[in-house]
């Protein structure tokens, strides 16, 4: 179950404003809550990269406040400049979007995840994506937790969920926008 406590530790660290450049921890969302150890693997979407485990740090883990094969996608601003642009360009006071699929709105409102807590220590930052963690070694969580109300957890963080029949026109968007972005089983999205 989802507390208070949870919704405001994520608050607090899923805040651009609040979030330092130290990570002391990193997490990884499943619906599965029995995992308790991730060994490294190759994914399916990366064939050329090393075996790893990865992990997202607080400032990126709305985007994974999805199950787990939800086609979705996000944008965000990091400043000043970027939320003037950001405000104009997507009719939005938030701080960050996300968009997913209206066929998969029952679900988001209905699912579950669990937040698996890691060490950063035990984890480098992924250079390929910002807010990704990853190590070539087993890791075991510190602890997991229960999320039991995702639409809580964003808007908890002040993070826009906006449902759409297809993602398309507004990843044209985002691409146009120059602002940072992330989109995630894209490739399980309606054409």
């Amino acid at each position: 179950m989802t507390t208070h406590r949870d919704i405001d530790v994520i608050t607090e660290s899923a805040s651009p404003e609040s979030v330092s450049t130290s990570v002391d921890y990193v997490y990884h969302y499943s619906e599965d809550g029995t995992i308790r150890r991730f060994a490294p693997h190759v994914p399916q979407s990366n064939p050329g990269h090393p075996a790893s485990v990865w992990a997202i740090d607080a400032a990126h883990s709305p985007l994974y406040w999805f199950p787990r094969y939800c086609p979705r996608i996000s944008v965000w601003a990091r400043d000043d400049r970027e939320q003037a642009k950001f405000t104009e360009l997507f009719e939005s006071e938030a701080t960050r979007i996300v968009a997913a699929e209206t066929d998969w709105m029952e679900r988001v409102r209905d699912g579950k995840l669990y937040r698996y807590v890691f060490d950063a220590s035990d984890f480098q930052p992924w250079q390929e994506a910002d807010g990704q963690y990853i190590t070539d070694q087993v890791a075991y969580p510190k602890r997991v937790d229960l999320l039991d109300d995702l639409l809580a957890l964003h808007a908890a963080a002040n993070v826009e969920v906006r449902f759409t029949p297809r993602l398309g026109a507004l990843m044209d968007r985002i691409l146009e926008s120059g602002l940072p972005f992330s989109f995630v089983r894209i490739r399980d999205a309606k054409r």
